[in-house]
């Protein structure tokens, strides 16, 4: 009898922890679910993915939120959203295979696969090529070995349409959510774009979209004689202005090495958002401090304060 009275009371007292820690298990899954989207549809806010590098240019992932400043037009905003966790990506990766790179191919697809090896679940991808025409795989897909063959697929050609490129990878990340990224590689300017360069620069800031470049020098035959190109100069326009990196090589063999760089970069940023005083349509100056001086944060330097660009932008 006295231990059918002990068996009870414990039953008793155990009843209300095993509902309590129910309950907790139910909060913590229900607050995973709640912050899987960032930015919700409809909401006017202002999303910042920021890179964070310290003096000997190392990533820096373990800031909080309070050592981020951001401002609008020099004016101080309210941090709304913060995370420095891991967030996917879609990303184009878009390479040149002019004349120009014909005797580097195999180490340029070699160091494009570094940074589809990368990828993580949840992100996907799309895999081009540009020449005289612009090349672009079919769909989006997260699966690695798929993109890593769809390299083999990538085809020759003479001139560099290098903008017309970049405005194809924009149009193929229209509609989605989360980060969307243009990876762009090549080792000479542009010479044959329909686009123009400028459209190119105010496309993305107006879509949210980060670019990317890695440049290469090289030096090459053109048929007739020796020739050294550099990597078109706007590149590392597009890269500041929308939070991207640039990456200016000098030789073949960084070409791996810059590619993980990338990938480490994309998965190492942190996520920002505000929400804007007002929706003039107008084009609006940002920037990102970290107050710690010895810090470097680069995120996008201006967004367009348009309820159409900004809603439903993760």
């Amino acid at each position: 009898m006295a231990l059918a009275r002990l068996d009870k009371m414990l039953l008793t007292r155990l009843l209300p922890v095993g509902l309590i820690t129910l309950a907790v298990v139910s909060l913590a899954a229900l607050d995973r679910d709640q912050q899987v989207p960032i930015f919700r549809s409809g909401a006017d806010i202002v999303p910042l993915y920021v890179t964070v590098t310290d003096q000997n240019d190392r990533l820096v992932a373990n800031l909080t939120q309070d050592d981020f400043e951001v401002y609008d037009d020099e004016v101080q905003q309210e941090i709304i959203v913060f995370r420095n966790d891991v967030q996917p990506i879609s990303v184009v990766v878009m390479l040149d295979t002019s004349l120009s790179m014909a005797p580097q191919i195999g180490l340029l697809k070699a160091g494009a696969e570094q940074f589809l090896m990368r990828l993580l679940p949840g992100d996907q991808g799309r895999v081009g090529a540009f020449n005289d025409k612009v090349q672009l795989s079919e769909v989006f897909t997260g699966d690695r070995d798929d993109l890593i063959e769809e390299l083999d697929d990538l085809d020759f050609g003479n001139p560099t349409r290098l903008y017309d490129a970049v405005a194809v990878s924009l149009d193929a990340l229209k509609g989605l959510e989360g980060r969307r990224v243009v990876l762009v590689f090549t080792d000479g300017d542009d010479n044959s774009s329909v686009v123009s360069s400028d459209d190119i620069l105010d496309r993305a800031i107006r879509a949210g979209v980060m670019i990317y470049a890695i440049g290469l020098r090289a030096e090459f035959f053109n048929g007739a004689r020796m020739v050294r190109s550099r990597p078109d100069r706007n590149l590392r326009k597009y890269a500041q202005e929308t939070g991207g990196g640039y990456f200016e090589l000098r030789g073949t063999d960084e070409l791996g090495a810059t590619f993980t760089r990338v990938a480490q970069e994309l998965h190492s940023q942190y996520v920002i958002g505000f929400a804007p005083a007002e929706l003039d349509g107008e084009r609006h100056d940002l920037q990102v401090r970290v107050k710690q001086g010895s810090m470097t944060a680069r995120a996008r330097r201006s967004y367009v304060a348009d309820p159409d660009q900004l809603s439903g932008t993760p």
